[in-house]
């Protein structure tokens, strides 16, 4: 969640990659954060190439198997050493960094004082620093050459530029001050994808990526989104990306200013909550420092001290009523859930106000009661394990998680619209009050989308438009609509039948009327009765249940193994891999086809010594894993790791990313029901 909040804000990234194992699962999840939130620059590093198995070229050849980008340039080399005989022994090790764009390079020479961070460095061009036959040196000059004809292919003027010089190597004589300009313009067109090196433990290479951030990333004035006259002169408009809880601050709610300058003096209206809020403090974060400032200007990221009832992802203006919000963060559905007990009866409203101010800083975090328990929903153990830990140690709450349970969900079955109106027809303290309803209720088509908002389903207004899950009127929701929505929220959320919430449901609100002085109240209500009556009378619905898509890289020897227990746990095996390094569909069969490399620089295997396959045709050994690729029920992997470790003696690893939902048949959802209470 902390990766899909700073997505939103942010107008550039740098993207790790393992020199090892090249793109993973995570990496996959994160570029489609990235995607998702349209950050418009990217830069790629690829780090621990110090390790025995590194690859630069391999780690280059996923970018393109994984469909990352198709043109990923390479900015700098690493040298493996600068003693030539090391590139025939394949010893595995980095001395230094070569900036191909400025011609510099930098060796490392270890310090014996443990102060030093960096050790010694020396700088200076690539033919000072190593010798004239090292193999290292033509293969630097083809990657310069590779990389200027690459750009001058889609800048004609650095191509002019190019020609109009007069010397024997061009290329050689051509300045990194006349390249940048270029490269910077291509970056922010999303034309190429520069890509870095080094260590990162050892410091190696982050120094010369830190140089090309500032000459490479967007600035907010890049962004034509945020870039506007009006925008920068406005009105005061940020977004709360991330809320936070300090014993000594207080609430710290991160923000960017999308709009105006933002002052201590300013008051800010909350567009999600129509609450005021009021500025303690403004400050500018550096690391673990803080600056305290006495404004925020457009583009800005800072942090607000003072505000009282803003959560991740609400926009704050300083315009009242605003109809304008930004674009909010929303989180992924929740997967698993855990029931909360409370140490004493005393502790049980500690625990609840806990649970709310959690939710407040994460919003993939929710909690309910469900007969009479207090359960928390979150996004995997491993998540719940960690608001376990924050509930006692940020919040102080005297609690534990009880047996983690996956959360199911149900879904409407009929594929035909069915009509239902209601006539609501009571008295509201002692007056009496009419309202009528008429809502369509069916399952979603297949090329219909549900909202994120309403938890996979569909709410369409009379007007033909969907509908936000906003239950505060806005400019766009009026006070009779914000009634109904809050009415269909509550059967949404909880099942007539099983107590699920329901989703993949197409809701249409066709007509309704409230009689004159009868409150919204009774609209509310109207469209709950009938919302449940609806889901009631329709019997059992279908069941759906959270899967995942599990990578398991094991020694061939524990391959069998591997496959048996997925598929005797209703693992649905996708793909086996013979060779990590392939360029296959790493994904399993929804990949598409990988970008293709003509045209590209891809270094060759011998730039990273370890890498490369030795005389007998063997690899190293980190590389000789096999990889089983399935897709399986989250029910039957929350005690993997344990059966993982057993069954392949500690050598094989696993990734794990979500799924989505699945409709299960008769014979699991009796197995459901039963573990639900409700068979």
């Amino acid at each position: 969640m902390e990766v899909e909040s700073a997505s939103r804000v942010v107008d550039g990234a740098i993207v790790l990659l393992d020199g090892v194992e090249g793109v993973e699962a995570q990496t996959r999840g994160v570029w489609s954060q990235l995607n998702r939130h349209q950050v418009p620059t990217r830069l790629l590093f690829i780090n621990k190439l110090d390790r025995a198995g590194s690859s630069l070229r391999d780690s280059l050849l996923s970018v393109l198997s994984h469909q990352l980008h198709p043109r990923p340039v390479l900015l700098c080399m690493p040298v493996a050493s600068f003693n030539r005989a090391a590139y025939q022994s394949g010893e595995a090790g980095l001395e230094g960094i070569v900036d191909i764009v400025g011609w510099k390079a930098s060796k490392w020479e270890p310090s014996n004082d443990p102060n030093t961070i960096n050790g010694n460095i020396e700088t200076g061009s690539p033919e000072e620093l190593l010798d004239i036959d090292h193999p290292l040196l033509p293969a630097l000059k083809q990657a310069r050459t590779d990389l200027i004809d690459q750009l001058s292919i889609q800048s004609p003027t650095l191509m002019e530029e190019l020609l109009s010089i007069e010397s024997e190597d061009p290329y050689a004589a051509l300045p990194a001050e006349t390249i940048m300009p270029h490269l910077r313009s291509l970056t922010l067109r999303k034309e190429i994808l520069p890509v870095f090196c080094g260590a990162a433990l050892k410091h190696m290479g982050t120094k010369n990526l830190m140089d090309y951030i500032g000459g490479l990333l967007a600035s907010p004035l890049d962004v034509d989104a945020h870039a506007t006259v009006n925008n920068r002169r406005g009105p005061v408009s940020i977004l709360a990306w991330k809320v936070g809880w300090d014993k000594q601050k207080g609430w710290m709610t991160f923000v960017r200013v999308y709009g105006g300058t933002l002052t201590k003096s300013t008051t800010l209206y909350n567009t999600t909550t129509r609450q005021k809020e009021r500025i303690s403090k403004l400050l500018l974060c550096y690391a673990a420092e803080y600056q305290e400032v006495e404004s925020l200007p457009f583009g800005a990221v800072g942090m607000i001290l003072g505000l009282k009832h803003t959560r991740t992802g609400d926009t704050l203006t300083s315009i009242i009523d605003s109809k304008d919000a930004l674009k909010s963060i929303s989180p992924l559905p929740a997967t698993i859930s855990a029931s909360v007990v409370s140490q004493s009866q005393s502790d049980i409203q500690t625990v609840q106000n806990a649970l709310t101010s959690l939710s407040r800083t994460d919003p993939s975090v929710r909690w309910t009661e469900e007969d009479g328990q207090t359960l928390v929903h979150g996004l995997g153990a491993l998540h719940l394990e960690i608001v376990e830990g924050r509930l006692k140690e940020e919040f102080g709450a005297h609690c534990s998680l009880g047996k983690r349970r996956v959360s199911y969900k149900e879904c409407f079955s009929r594929t035909e619209d069915l009509v239902e109106s209601l006539h609501w027809d009571k008295d509201v303290l002692g007056k009496p009050s009419n309202a009528l309803i008429e809502i369509a209720v069916r399952q979603l088509a297949e090329d219909e989308q549900g909202s994120d908002d309403w938890d996979g389903n569909l709410v369409i207004g009379p007007n033909g438009q969907p509908l936000p899950a906003a239950t505060v009127p806005t400019g766009k929701i009026t006070l009779e609509l914000a009634a109904i929505i809050q009415g269909l929220l509550g059967p949404l959320s909880a099942s007539p039948h099983t107590g699920l919430p329901i989703t993949g449901t197409h809701i249409t609100i066709r007509s309704f009327s409230l009689s004159p002085g009868s409150p919204p109240a009774a609209l509310a209500s109207a469209s709950s009765t009938l919302l449940r009556q609806i889901f009631k009378n329709s019997g059992s619905q279908e069941i759906l249940e959270p899967f995942i898509s599990v990578k398991v890289s094991v020694p061939e020897s524990g391959m069998g193994k591997v496959v048996k227990d997925l598929t005797e746990n209703g693992g649905e095996i996708q793909e086996m891999l013979t060779d990590i390094t392939s360029l296959s569909s790493l994904g399993g069969t929804n990949e598409l086809t990988a970008f293709t490399p003509e045209g590209l620089y891809i270094p060759p295997q011998w730039i990273s010594p370890s890498a490369v396959v030795s005389t007998d045709g063997s690899q190293d050994s980190t590389r000789q894993k096999r990889s089983v690729f399935a897709f399986s029920p989250l029910s039957k992997m929350l005690d993997y790791q344990s059966r993982l470790r057993s069954i392949s003696g500690g050598q094989a690893t696993f990734e794990m990313s979500p799924a989505g939902f699945r409709r299960v048949n008769q014979e699991r959802k009796v197995e459901i029901l039963q573990e639900l209470g409700r068979a």
